[in-house]
């Protein structure tokens, strides 16, 4: 069998994988270009549309952003909607939904007043919505729990109506678009579907990598969009020891018809490292509204495969007296304590949607448990990765570069809206390593 080797290898074609294999084919002049996946198709973990909730993160109604953050993500959000114009993906896998982010008494009404006088610069699209035009375009929001009279509360929004601007995408439909893509760039691309990288070394000036079905290649660069197991690789060559992971698991809960016309987010509390509960059209569900995400670690690194990724688990965790100490504080805050062990309610068969629909109330004042049902196999697996130097959680993104020609990412939301971005830092940094040329021109021209 002759010897497979690449100028460049990808490892993982979820959304990020798949980002950087069509940039690098697109937009440098790396000739040998490939992409291992493990699974028998594109994203089917954490960009699939069941496991996240197919927004386009721009921050604009996302309250845990900060002007700061917000601009940063706009600029990536902006390409994922540029590459979709592109493609003429408009109702293909990108799509216009109205959306807002919600405030709930009048502390919150006052903070959403601050909140848009902030950001309406950085969006000049975005709207202030009172009561009245709030129950014009989500009657369901403003109404109270008989479904008939306005909710007592005072309520107030940010947002945006359907058709100005994308808001989702199927970030699946999309990951199989841009390999396709990468593959028409007359480049000699190779993709592999259902071959596992278990092992990567260094030997002579080129990367190893051996699959689980006994195949082996060889790269001059690698880069790793693995999610959770991007860290477990990597530990595996004795690199990122400074970084621990805790998977979060979100899950879901469908209602049995379209409650909202669109996107519906809360307020975020500053004190949770995770997602406020969200309401979302959902694209796989004939636009149904979907619910969640909640938000519990789990000793897996896959949600719905087995349990083959606990043991790998327990590589990517590295427990020690850092991850003992980081954990500790944050059970010490009664608030983050009670919100974890109050999400592991939701999993719990007879008991969960009575809980669930309470929190959801504030949506959607006359939601009942009858009306909603635990989406089964829908959710995901973000990495919170620890950082053990600093003692804490890193709440964004997390990449590991220890050695040249090797790279290892783990992207927690939003990374399927920062792929195209993220793959764009990559691509450059890799051409760098390879003394190849990235078009900066031809990227601007087209995704900025």
């Amino acid at each position: 069998m002759p010897k497979k080797e690449f100028d460049i290898l990808i490892i993982g074609a979820g959304i990020s994988g798949s980002a950087l294999f069509y940039e690098i084919a697109r937009y440098t002049d790396i000739k040998n270009i490939a992409l291992i996946e493990k699974y028998h198709s594109p994203s089917t973990l954490n960009s699939k549309g069941t496991s996240n909730s197919q927004t386009i993160h721009c921050g604009d109604i996302e309250t845990n952003y900060t002007l700061e953050k917000a601009k940063k993500v706009k600029t990536t959000a902006d390409m994922i909607v540029k590459y979709g114009i592109l493609q003429n993906a408009q109702n293909r896998f990108m799509f216009s939904h109205q959306k807002m982010a919600l405030a709930v008494d009048d502390i919150e009404c006052d903070y959403m007043k601050k909140r848009y006088e902030e950001f309406k610069e950085l969006y000049p699209y975005i709207k202030f919505f009172n009561k009245e035009k709030i129950k014009s375009i989500e009657p369901k929001v403003a109404l109270g729990k008989d479904g008939i009279h306005d909710r007592p509360e005072n309520i107030c929004a940010m947002g945006v109506e359907a058709g100005e601007i994308f808001t989702t995408v199927d970030f699946e439909k999309m990951s199989i678009s841009l390999i396709e893509q990468g593959q028409l760039q007359n480049k000699n691309t190779f993709v592999a579907f259902n071959e596992e990288i278990i092992h990567i070394e260094k030997k002579d000036g080129y990367f190893l990598l051996r699959t689980n079905t006994y195949k082996e290649y060889y790269a001059k660069a690698v880069v790793v969009n693995a999610g959770a197991h991007s860290l477990y690789l990597a530990h595996k060559m004795n690199l990122g020891l400074d970084k621990s992971c805790w998977p979060v698991a979100g899950s879901f809960y469908l209602t049995k018809q379209k409650l909202l016309n669109g996107k519906v987010y809360m307020v975020q509390n500053p004190k949770l490292p995770f997602a406020a509960l969200h309401g979302d059209p959902d694209l796989l569900a004939n636009m149904n509204t979907r619910f969640g995400p909640t938000a519990l670690v789990i000793p897996k690194l896959e949600r719905y495969h087995g349990l083959k990724s606990v043991p790998e688990f327990f590589e990517a965790l590295k427990f020690d007296k850092t991850v003992l100490r980081v954990t500790f504080n944050m059970f010490k805050d009664p608030t983050i304590r009670n919100y974890i062990l109050y999400n592991y309610l939701f999993e719990l068969p007879f008991i969960n949607k009575n809980i669930f629909v309470k929190d959801a109330r504030k949506i959607v004042p006359s939601l009942k448990a009858n009306n909603i049902y635990y989406a089964k196999g829908f959710g995901g697996v973000r990495p919170q990765v620890i950082d053990k130097k600093r003692g804490e959680l890193m709440l964004g993104e997390a990449s590991i570069a220890e050695i040249p020609g090797i790279i290892f990412n783990m992207t927690p939301s939003p990374g399927a809206t920062s792929c195209l971005g993220n793959a764009q830092r990559d691509a450059k940094l890799m051409c760098q390593y390879l003394g190849a040329k990235f078009d900066e021109d031809k990227f601007n021209s087209e995704l900025l």
